[in-house]
């Protein structure tokens, strides 16, 4: 689950390709399905989205919340491809995207009917 924040005249002309940017990179480092996309984008007003000094309305907020029990390397991985590409592909500099992976234990995930520990069927590997 990656949720994305910005300025929504600046977020929402480019969610499409951003969202197509962030799924590489998934699939790229965590070895993602092509299935497997589940972003939301929130679009802010700008008198609701406060965000540090030196960046410019493009500033993007990125978290990427995810099952414990990726290594560090891997983690780093995700957020140097992130950056690389980001501004590779749509002239964001990395000075304007802020990352955050937040991870939880699989037993606090739950979809199709189950907790992610019990789960035995992804088409993906958690540890990596």
């Amino acid at each position: 689950m990656i949720v994305i924040y910005g300025i929504k005249e600046e977020l929402n002309p480019i969610k499409s390709k951003l969202s197509d940017v962030i799924h590489g990179c998934m699939q790229s480092v965590l070895g993602f399905p092509e299935d497997k996309r589940a972003h939301r984008f929130i679009p802010m007003d700008r008198e609701d989205f406060y965000y540090p000094g030196g960046r410019t309305d493009a500033y993007t907020v990125i978290e990427i919340n995810m099952m414990a029990g990726r290594q560090i390397e891997t983690q780093k991985n995700l957020i140097k491809s992130l950056f690389q590409e980001i501004e590779r592909q749509l002239l964001i500099y990395p000075v304007d995207v802020e990352i955050i992976i937040k991870e939880q234990a699989p037993h606090q995930w739950g979809f199709r009917g189950m907790t992610g520990d019990e789960v035995n069927d992804l088409k993906y590997k958690v540890n990596v």
